[in-house]
């Protein structure tokens, strides 16, 4: 399954195992990256010392690519990249702030560099920045999203239309047959999030991954657009947000009400009523909690097959 992605990463199959908060520590991406795909390491839930733990265990537990997911809102970011660089990591996906901040510093150092966007305005800035692929999510993610609401069946091909650089679709992908219709739509690749939730490997709180399992259509919803918008399970939590909105609260109240700590607090350590409870739409359709490879087998099984299945249509 040889393409773009492939010869960027050096991997078998072009899926992104996605560098998600409290879920994606070293041993998700080194599974993951042990089947072929890239594994990445969470930076957004790590202080630096637990991060370069995290990227040193990876590294004994594969000799694999994998990379770290870096959201450049959070505090300690310069101390973050020295890490990363320290440490040799060779791949990072940079989200949630200017890809100019940091590209071509990483870049000149032997990193490929990875940006992720909600829009084509914010993709095609990315690649005027220098990165060396895009990740161009759709309003169905999970966690933090796009204000624009934009989906990914609309997203990616608006995104094709005007890239040049390599395109990998995020939003909505749990599955072999989800993962073609994003390549016939012009993506290179797939990031998937919500599925490797629901993995053996995931650092989620063992209740966190039931509640994934267990979740219907509709279990979901984006909110707190006033701070940063996020996909959340409709839970205690949510329903308190949800009270709070008749009021017309400001974004300190808001925020009074978010507190500190509180996606730890429901996805790492399984509180399912106050916890904020982060997972994308198609938590609907994810149905077990199983190992990566097998996860990785299913879905490059179904895309086969599914491509088999086109000529019928």
């Amino acid at each position: 399954m040889k393409n773009r992605i492939t010869s960027l990463f050096n991997i078998t199959y072009p899926i992104i195992q996605a560098g998600m908060i409290w879920n994606s520590g070293w041993r998700l991406a080194s599974a993951a990256s042990n089947s072929g795909i890239l594994g990445l390491i969470g930076a957004g839930s790590m202080y630096p010392d637990v991060l370069r733990e995290h990227i040193q265990k990876c590294k004994a537990a594969t000799d694999q690519p994998f990379g770290v997911n870096v959201p450049m809102l959070y505090p300690n970011i310069e101390e973050i990249m020295e890490i990363i660089v320290a440490e040799g990591v060779k791949i990072v996906f940079t989200s949630a702030g200017n890809p100019k901040t940091w590209t071509s510093w990483l870049q000149d150092k032997g990193i490929i560099v990875v940006h992720v966007v909600s829009s084509v305005k914010f993709a095609l800035k990315a690649q005027a920045a220098g990165v060396d692929a895009v990740v161009a999510e759709g309003f169905e993610a999970g966690g933090h999203n796009g204000r624009d609401e934009t989906t990914t069946l609309t997203l990616i091909p608006m995104v094709k239309e005007q890239l040049e650089i390599p395109l990998i679709a995020a939003g909505g992908i749990a599955t072999g047959s989800a993962m073609l219709a994003c390549m016939v739509l012009g993506a290179d690749g797939v990031q998937v999030g919500s599925r490797f939730v629901a993995s053996e490997e995931s650092s989620g709180h063992p209740d966190f991954k039931q509640v994934v399992v267990d979740a219907k259509e509709g279990a979901t919803q984006l909110t707190l657009k006033e701070l940063a918008p996020v996909r959340l399970i409709k839970n205690k939590f949510f329903n308190d947000v949800q009270e709070l909105y008749k009021t017309g609260p400001s974004a300190e109240e808001l925020k009074n009400l978010l507190g500190r700590a509180r996606a730890k607090r429901g996805m790492f350590e399984g509180d399912l009523d106050d916890g904020e409870l982060e997972i994308g739409q198609i938590s609907g359709l994810i149905h077990d909690i199983k190992p990566v490879a097998e996860i990785v087998k299913d879905m490059v099984a179904e895309f086969e097959e599914a491509k088999k299945n086109i000529a019928s249509l």
